[in-house]
């Protein structure tokens, strides 16, 4: 499919002939939207008295060119009728004075009989068609339990039918490793090929559909289901993944975690590679948290040069995974990523060279020391575990830090992270966690370590009762309390009678901005610093990581304030 530009198709059901009205005026908003052709998924309205009129309409009045489809219950359809029936339709729709430009049958169903065959052969155009015919065959194939033992064999057989189009072929997804499978086929294919992974892992097969050349790429209205899971919107596709832009050598950034489908980072890095014109395109790969999940994933993305993997966004609870992994195929890791064992950047050389980078620290010590009153760049950078003679001012930076004394709340692997960076940019770091020997290890892991240029980190572990002696400058909450969606998104982590007037509280979580800790902090005097200057300055640090370009000024926190209705 060289040179061919891949479609999007908007899939819209109609199920009964007052809805036709109703489905005209939505596919004219999503034409208008940027769909270049509309699916009419007609599996119910075809068993209606008169139907063939009411689909003649919807083809006769489609506002872009149109794919009509009948699909059998077998394969995810409502259509239950004999398969006689359906193809007589089929015929007669095609044979039309204004037949759709394709009509989409299954391979399944076509190879039941030599009968039925025939009856499909006399609806399209293909070399040996007598008539005058405007409409072509789509020859499908569908699995939504998974990957299809005999995929080969089916792909085969449509591609050896003299009347197929348009070959296509759709499987739930078993994991992002399945899209790969997806794009290899796209590559070898011999003619015209839909090649599409269903489900929360299917979403980059979607998307690059463009980069392999598909035929298209389906997609659903605004506000309506969708026709298969995982469909993404037109608008979605167009705006957000800035589908339209994608070229064969576009390179590949995603995020990696589990779960992912509520990441904002696809929002903020595609708009800023659309503002500074950069050929990348950014995409939630859902991994599963266990090591060989991860590990899998990961290889089989580098193994697949054309995919063009350049970066990824690791979060939970793969972080501690990404430095294992750099580790064991010989990469580099920063030196805060080597001194606190998580990163949550992954970069690609063109080389195939790996290197994990934790951008969370220096931008959660950044968004501290605005706080704080102290330089936030040069904060960062020592957070970052550059040496102070190569930070301007560093020297007097870190004794700025060393007079500030820092709690840090929770012990996993945001908190190793934050206090890592803390510690390097020379904070008196105490640890505190409701499993004490969790903030213990940390100690363990942390304390007494050399610092660039000189000094020892000081990071140690605090007892519940230390917290309220009125003796920190800032707290910072690293544990998911108070976080939509999370285990307890009413609660604390501090309690109400701690003394917080005159500290700085800044808490990671930035769903929603206004944590609880944050109102209890605000109404106690305290100066308060939300989630989203962390996500935000590592998401800007990550950009520039990526693409060698700073992100623009103002962008990312404008679209997160926009995503959060803040």
């Amino acid at each position: 499919m060289r040179g061919h530009h891949t479609r999007i198709a908007v899939a819209i059901t109609v199920e009964g002939s007052d809805e036709i009205a109703t489905a005209l005026q939505m596919a004219r908003h999503e034409v208008g939207n940027g769909a270049g052709l509309v699916e009419w998924r007609v599996d119910a309205l075809a068993e209606e008295a008169g139907a063939l009129q009411s689909i003649l309409r919807l083809v006769r009045e489609s506002p872009a060119p149109c794919i009509v489809t009948i699909r059998h219950a077998d394969e995810g359809g409502a259509w239950r009728g004999d398969d006689t029936d359906r193809v007589s339709l089929l015929e007669a729709i095609g044979a039309s004075d204004f037949g759709p430009r394709y009509v989409d049958f299954e391979m399944a169903h076509l190879a039941r009989s030599a009968n039925l065959r025939q009856k499909v052969m006399l609806a399209v155009d293909h070399a040996s068609q007598p008539r005058d015919l405007k409409t072509s065959l789509i020859l499908s194939t569908h699995d939504f339990d998974g990957r299809p033992a005999d995929l080969t064999r089916r792909l085969a057989a449509m591609w050896a039918e003299p009347a197929c189009a348009v070959a296509k072929i759709a499987w739930k997804a078993r994991s992002v490793r399945d899209c790969l499978e997806a794009f290899e086929l796209l590559r070898e294919a011999p003619k015209p090929l839909i090649a599409l992974c269903m489900g929360a892992f299917g979403m980059p097969s979607r998307v690059l559909a463009a980069k392999f050349g598909a035929f298209l790429t389906y997609a659903r209205p605004e506000g309506d289901p969708g026709t298969a899971p995982g469909q993404p919107t037109v608008s979605q596709l167009r705006e957000l993944y800035r589908f339209d832009a994608l070229t064969r050598g576009t390179c590949v950034f995603g995020v990696v975690g589990w779960p992912i489908e509520h990441s904002l980072s696809p929002h903020l890095h595609n708009a800023g590679f659309g503002a500074i014109h950069f050929d990348g395109v950014y995409l939630p790969m859902p991994v599963p948290p266990e090591w060989e999940h991860f590990k899998a994933s990961l290889h089989a993305m580098l193994d697949f040069k054309p995919l063009d993997l350049r970066g990824l966004s690791v979060t939970l609870p793969h972080k501690e995974h990404l430095v294992r992994f750099v580790r064991e195929n010989g990469g580099r890791l920063d030196p805060l990523s080597e001194r606190c064992g998580s990163a949550n950047t992954l970069l690609v050389g063109a080389d195939g060279a790996l290197e994990a980078v934790n951008t969370d620290a220096p931008a959660a010590v950044a968004a501290l020391a605005v706080g704080l009153g102290l330089d936030p760049d040069a904060s960062a950078q020592l957070a970052a575990g550059i040496d102070v003679a190569r930070v301007r001012d560093g020297d007097s930076i870190r004794r700025q830090w060393t007079a500030r004394r820092v709690a840090v709340l929770g012990a996993g692997g945001v908190a190793r992270a934050v206090a890592a960076g803390l510690s390097l940019a020379g904070a008196k770091v105490v640890v505190f966690n409701r499993t004490q020997s969790r903030a213990e290890a940390l100690e363990s892991q942390l304390h007494n370590q050399p610092m660039p240029g000189g000094g020892r980190a000081h990071v140690v572990a605090g007892r519940p009762s230390e917290l309220g002696c009125g003796c920190f400058h800032a707290f910072v909450n690293c544990t998911s309390l108070g976080m939509e969606g999370g285990p307890d998104s009413k609660a604390s982590p501090i309690e109400d009678d701690v003394s917080l007037d005159g500290s700085v509280v800044m808490d990671t979580v930035y769903r929603p901005m206004r944590t609880p800790l944050l109102r209890l902090a605000a109404s106690r005097g305290a100066r308060v610093i939300d989630g989203s200057a962390m996500f935000v300055r590592q998401a800007e640090m990550q950009f520039e990581r990526f693409t060698d370009r700073a992100a623009p000024a103002g962008l990312f926190q404008g679209l997160l304030e926009v995503a959060l209705g803040a």
